[in-house]
């Protein structure tokens, strides 16, 4: 595992980062994403706080994270109900 030295840019700060080479195009697609974000919130909001507007993509993105992992539980339980059908099935066939 080799790790890698980047500089990434967000909300025009600069951070060195260390991370290892097979994470470096998440990494530089996650601060496109929340550029993309930023640019957005500073078109339709009055806000100009970088803090507040890097707040609201904060936000945005735990909401999603967050609903992902309750539908990724939902998934688990559902493939569980299905085994156990599947199960009962092959048993009275």
């Amino acid at each position: 595992m080799k790790e890698l030295k980047i500089k990434v840019t967000v909300a025009n700060r600069v951070y060195p980062l260390t991370i290892r080479r097979e994470d470096e195009e998440g990494v530089r697609k996650a601060v496109k994403t929340i550029e993309d974000r930023l640019k957005i919130y500073e078109s339709r909001f009055e806000a100009r706080d970088t803090q507040d507007l890097l707040s609201m993509c904060l936000l945005e993105m735990a909401v999603k994270v967050l609903g992902d992992e309750q539908k990724v539980k939902v998934d688990s339980s559902l493939e569980d109900k299905l085994l156990a059908m599947e199960s009962i099935i092959d048993k009275h066939l």
